[in-house]
């Protein structure tokens, strides 16, 4: 077992997660942070922990799945390590691995590396950014980026032969998994129908709310519905799915052997006594916490990391810990609201940690509590969400304000939002520094 223990002069920032959160966070401490710091004989690093080498688009995820014509998969996985080159390799780390268990008291992590090794990282100060895990194995990163390659291969070959798909969840995950299916597999119905007439693959969504994408408006909501309807989907809400054999269907087990489950036939049993039996099933029921490796005591009921909702720090986990992204207990999730959290969360490190560099000696630090004034997170709770159907329609609202079809083919539609990943990616979103006065 390898261990990196601090050093009276190493002070590293270990952020968990290599994602829109974690490389959001490396990226903005090495660009605005550092260089603020005083020396005084410290050598600040940013240790960057992740289970992929390339840094994956989630949200294309919905297309992507349905065909390489559509888009590309390599389009859809990221160089991101490149970016941190400039930085100097005396700054910055990445180790390849996921965290199997966090001790705050001693203020470590331990990594289980994709080589096969182990590693115990100490912190100064650490940002856990491991976000959510997706039910299928096809909508979101469960172990590495040939996994999801594999499983997306192994979807697209099953659908040829399909004749019926069930999802579950109407969220926007389900929602535009369903329209990319409905216009690959049917088309659309023409300008005068209302739905598609016999379907070459029937698709039906199954909602456990009384209405899909519950974040939109009702009025929004029916527009997805008859989208959808033009493509051969079927909706059924206030009915949950129950259970579904043979079991595991749909999700596999995190190995290359567990995708054959993602494309066997199954029988969804339905809380209205229903049954259908499908071809394909996809669950598509929301994001779980990446949570695993942390203590009880820092975790909610649901499991999401216990986060003060207005410094977005740990404090349950002591000094100089902070959480960004969906595997806190602040947020509604989604990328949206990483782009608002950064900031904020970054600002009150940096505070602390000069607070940290600057104190006087016999002055305990760690005791002592921080004057001056922290940068509040305000989330932003206006009805905000954009959800494309098929590749041409689309419904959504920004900050309230519900957007026409175009415009929501203009801002996601047309490529699941990749001009908007890359600047997150390769850290050019984070140029910027957010200015704040942390004098009361």
């Amino acid at each position: 077992m390898a261990t990196e223990t601090e050093k009276p002069s190493q002070k590293t920032v270990v952020i968990l997660g290599a994602s829109y959160a974690g490389l959001s966070a490396a990226h903005y401490t090495l660009k605005h942070i550092f260089p603020s710091l005083p020396s005084n004989g410290n050598n600040y690093t940013v240790t960057l922990v992740g289970p992929n080498s390339t840094f994956f688009a989630r949200p294309t995820s919905p297309r992507a799945l349905v065909s390489e014509s559509l888009l590309p998969t390599e389009r859809c996985f990221l160089d991101f390590q490149s970016s941190f080159a400039k930085y100097g390799s005396d700054k910055f780390r990445f180790v390849q691995g996921m965290a199997t268990s966090l001790d705050h008291v001693a203020r470590t992590v331990t990594v289980a590396t994709t080589a096969g090794g182990v590693e115990t990282l100490g912190y100064y100060a650490l940002v856990i950014a491991t976000g959510g895990r997706a039910a299928s194995p096809m909508l979101g990163m469960h172990k590495d980026e040939a996994l999801v390659k594999e499983a997306w291969g192994k979807f697209r070959a099953a659908l040829g032969e399909a004749k019926s798909i069930v999802i579950a969840g109407g969220g926007p995950a389900g929602i535009e998994t369903a329209g990319e299916l409905g216009e690959f597999l049917n088309g659309r119905a023409g300008w005068f129908k209302e739905r598609l007439e016999n379907p070459k693959v029937p698709i039906t969504v199954v909602s456990a709310d009384p209405k899909i994408l519950p974040v939109l408006r009702p009025a929004i909501a029916r527009q997805a519905e008859k989208y959808l309807a033009k493509v051969g989907v079927t909706v059924i809400k206030n009915v949950k799915v129950e259970e579904v054999t043979p079991e595991g269907t749909g999700k596999g087990d995190g190995t290359a052997e567990g995708l054959e489950q993602i494309t066997q036939p199954a029988t969804v049993r339905l809380s209205n006594g229903e049954s259908i039996e499908c071809d394909l099933y996809i669950p598509a029921t929301g994001l779980l916490p990446n949570t695993g490796f942390l203590p009880g005591d820092l975790l909610t009921e649901k499991g999401y990391v216990d986060t003060n909702p207005t410094t977005l720090r740990v404090d349950k986990a002591g000094p100089r810990v902070y959480t960004v992204g969906d595997v806190g207990s602040y947020t509604r999730g989604g990328i949206v609201d990483i782009y608002d959290a950064v900031p904020v969360a970054m600002v009150n490190m940096k505070r602390d940690l000069l607070y940290f560099a600057a104190a006087a000696d016999g002055v305990d630090a760690e005791k002592t509590p921080i004057k001056g004034k922290d940068k509040p997170y305000k989330p932003n709770l206006k009805e905000t969400q954009i959800v494309p159907i098929g590749r041409s329609k689309g419904v959504g609202a920004i900050f309230g304000w519900r957007l026409p079809s175009i415009m929501v083919w203009a801002i996601k539609g047309r490529d699941y939002m990749l001009g908007f990943t890359t600047p997150m990616a390769d850290g050019s979103q984070w140029n910027k520094e957010t200015k704040w006065n942390f004098q009361v």
